[in-house]
Order: C-alpha cells, then sequence, then structure tokens
C-alpha cells in the first residue's frame, strides 16, 4: 500500500512486536498500548509495514480478507464494524490439502465465499453493479484465521494492525459465475470432526457478502491498494467461528458452491 502520511508514533514498536510474534511462534501482548483503540489509520499503518516486511522475503500479494461480517463473530470477539487484511500466497490451500497446525497461530475456523476478481477495482465510481460485474467466479472457502496476540485478546485496531487475524484460506473447486449463483441466499454449514459448529446464511455477511466486497473495494481504494484482476477475495464469515486442534477435520458445504474441507495436520511449517 502506499501511504505518505507521517507515520502514527507507535506503529513501528507495533509492526515489530507483531512480527516477533510470528517468526517466534510466542503470542505477544496486544498492541493497543503502542497505537490505542481509536485510531484505526495507526492500526492499518502497522498492517502496512507487517505486509512489507513480508513481501520483502519473497512473499506475493494474492488477494485482501474481509474481517468481522458475521454479527456471530463480531460478538464473538467484541468488535462492531469490518476491516480487512492482505492474503499472500504461501496462506492459499486447495479443497482436501492439509494445512500445518504450525503454521497458524491460535488457529479458528469459519467458512467463506471466496469470490476470484476477473477485472480491476481501481478507477471511477464503485458501486455494487461495477463490484458484482467485477466477480469472475466464486468458490466455497474456508479461512484459518489466526492471532498473534496471545489469548485472542484483541480490540478492532489489534485485529487491524495484525492483518485483520489472516493465517490461512483453502479454496473449493467448484466455481460459480453471479449469474448462476447468489451468494446473499447461500446457506452454510460447517463441521469439525462431524459435528456441526456453525450455520449460516450470506445475508449474515453484512447483508449481502457482495456489500462486504463493495465495503472492501472502497475502503482499500482509499488506502491506496484497490483490488485487481486475479485476487481471490475472502467475503468474510457466514456464521461463528470455530477453534482448532492438532488433526482436526473441517467440512464446509455451501449452497450453490458445494463443499470445502481441509485436514489440520501436527507438523512444522
Amino acid at each position: 500500500m502506499t501511504d505518505t502520511r507521517q507515520t502514527p508514533q507507535g506503529v513501528p514498536e507495533a509492526a515489530a512486536r507483531l512480527l516477533e510474534a510470528a517468526a517466534t511462534r510466542v503470542p505477544s501482548a496486544p498492541v493497543r498500548d503502542l497505537i490505542g483503540t481509536s485510531d484505526i489509520g495507526a492500526a492499518y499503518a502497522v498492517q502496512q509495514r507487517i505486509t512489507a516486511a513480508h513481501l520483502a522475503r519473497g512473499a506475493r500479494v494474492v488477494g485482501h480478507k474481509i474481517g468481522l461480517t458475521s454479527p456471530a463473530v463480531q460478538q464473538q470477539l467484541g468488535v462492531d464494524q469490518p476491516d480487512f487484511g492482505v492474503l499472500l500466497d504461501d496462506m492459499g490451500h486447495t479443497d482436501g490439502d492439509t494445512v500445518p497446525y504450525a503454521s497458524v497461530l491460535q488457529p479458528r475456523v469459519e467458512a467463506e465465499i471466496a469470490f476470484v476478481l476477473g477485472a480491476d477495482l481501481a478507477e471511477g465510481p464503485l458501486d455494487p453493479a461495477r463490484v458484482r460485474a467485477a466477480v469472475d467466479h466464486a468458490v466455497a472457502a474456508l479461512e484459518i484465521c489466526g492471532s498473534r496476540v496471545a489469548g485472542w485478546d484483541i480490540t478492532l485496531s489489534d485485529t487491524v494492525a495484525d492483518n485483520a487475524s489472516a493465517g490461512a484460506f483453502v479454496l473449493g473447486r467448484e466455481r460459480r459465475g453471479l449469474d448462476e449463483f447468489e451468494p446473499r441466499t447461500a446457506v452454510m454449514e460447517m463441521s469439525v470432526d462431524g459435528r456441526a459448529v456453525s450455520k449460516g446464511t450470506g445475508a449474515d455477511c453484512l447483508g449481502d457478502p457482495l456489500a462486504a466486497l463493495l465495503w472492501l473495494a472502497r475502503t482499500a481504494r482509499d488506502l491506496g491498494d484497490p483490488l485487481r484482476a486475479g485476487h481471490v477475495v475472502l467475503s468474510g464469515a457466514l456464521g461463528p467461528m470455530s477453534p482448532l486442534a492438532p488433526g482436526a477435520q473441517v467440512t464446509a458445504v455451501i449452497g450453490g458452491l458445494g463443499t470445502v474441507s481441509t485436514a489440520i495436520g501436527e507438523g512444522t511449517v
């Protein structure tokens, strides 16, 4: 992202704290003592620094995730508005893959719709029709959220700084264009080890997953990092998230998009 403003106080130290937690796999204290709880611009500045550090090490941006779109998840985490983070290539997995447990700190899973863009959302007016037309196809997805903050003790500024608690994501294999699939009415059920742990619909995601995509398109462009063709966008949860233990088996069924599954391994990264 491009941001020419003066760096807010506390941003470099907050980024260093979260990067150290990721590198050592030891969750850190929250960063709100450094950047406060009301300056979300400062929190995104931390996120930008962390992303830049990963890019400098060879990672590649492949999309974005929208977070905190479900009222159930907002209630779970004590926040009241959405946020977004960056998806890197080493976070991505395909349906049926095993996600190493050690690759995500304090993992929790949620079922989502993933939009794959066929056009940039960078110039001109960004309205619902434009955003809908930019979607090439949708697939069922699982997001393995992770927090570098100990005990998930987060406010909005903590999770924004921590790349919206991004960890890993798994994409299903069935692709549907929006002429044959309506995200708002999709019904989701997710199970862990054969037990249903989350249910919801597309309407539980900011009223419509496409409304979440519109919010992201406008917000990301305002921050100098517009959405691009080919990028994956995770819509945000369609229902509550569930904690994961080593060896867990996760499956989500999303009406119109089929199933997506993953296993949580016990090995190292």
